[in-house]
C-alpha cells in the first residue's frame, strides 16, 4: 500500500491532482498568448514559457498548439453557454424580450469582461485548419439550436420566424460574432453592453 501511495504522489500532491493543475495552466496561457499573437504566430514555446512548464509537460497534456486552441475555445464556449441557461432559468413564460435580453447580457456579458475571450471566439480560431473550421461552424449550429429553442418557448411551438429558422437564427449568430470580433479589433467600436440592445431589436424584428 506505501509503495502504490507513492506511486501516486510526487511531492505529496497527487500525480492526476498535478497533471490537472498543469492543464489548466497550458490552457490558460493558450488564452492569453492565442488572443494576443494568433495561432499560426503562437509557438509551443511562448505557451510553455508563459505558463512556466516544460515542453515535455506541454506535450503530456496536448499533441499540438492546435489541440491546446481546441481546449481554450471549447472552455470559453462552455462558460459562455453556462451564463447564458442561468440567466435564463426561472424564465418560463416571459415575454420575448426579456428572454432576449437576458440571454445576451448574460452573454456579452461573460465575453465582454475579458477581452481575451473574444478574441478567442472570435478571431483566433478562424481559418486555423478545416478540421477547426468544421468544430467552429458545429458550434455555432449549438447556439443557433438553443436561440431557436428559447424562441419556441416564448412564442409556442408553432412559430416560424421569417426565412425560416436556419435564416434567423444564423442571422442572430452572425450579428453577434461580427460585433463581438469588431470590438476585438478596435476599442473605438462601441461597449459591448451597448450590443444588447442592437441584437434584441434585431430577435424582436423576427417576430
Amino acid at each position: 500500500m506505501a509503495s502504490e501511495k507513492k506511486q501516486r504522489t510526487y511531492g505529496g500532491i497527487a500525480v492526476e491532482d498535478r497533471r490537472d493543475h498543469r492543464r489548466t495552466l497550458l490552457i490558460d496561457a493558450g488564452l492569453a498568448v492565442f488572443s494576443a499573437e494568433g495561432f499560426g504566430k503562437t509557438s509551443v514555446s511562448s505557451i510553455c514559457s508563459h505558463a512556466k512548464l516544460a515542453r515535455a509537460h506541454f506535450y503530456q497534456e496536448f499533441a499540438d498548439r492546435e489541440e491546446l486552441l481546441v481546449a481554450v475555445y471549447e472552455r470559453v464556449q462552455t462558460q459562455g453557454r453556462a451564463a447564458v441557461v442561468e440567466a435564463l432559468a426561472g424564465l418560463d413564460g416571459a415575454d420575448m424580450e426579456t428572454v432576449a435580453r437576458a440571454a445576451f447580457t448574460a452573454y456579452i456579458g461573460y465575453v465582454g469582461e475579458d477581452r481575451r475571450r473574444a478574441a478567442i471566439s472570435f478571431v483566433a480560431v478562424v481559418g486555423v485548419s478545416e478540421a477547426m473550421e468544421k468544430r467552429r461552424l458545429a458550434d455555432r449550429k449549438v447556439w443557433r439550436d438553443l436561440i431557436q429553442a428559447q424562441m419556441t418557448r416564448s412564442l409556442g411551438p408553432d412559430y416560424q420566424p421569417r426565412g425560416g429558422w436556419a435564416v434567423a437564427t444564423t442571422g442572430v449568430v452572425g450579428a453577434l460574432s461580427a460585433m463581438m470580433e469588431q470590438w476585438t479589433q478596435s476599442k473605438r467600436f462601441g461597449r459591448p453592453e451597448d450590443f444588447c440592445d442592437v441584437l434584441v431589436q434585431f430577435v424582436l424584428a423576427l417576430v
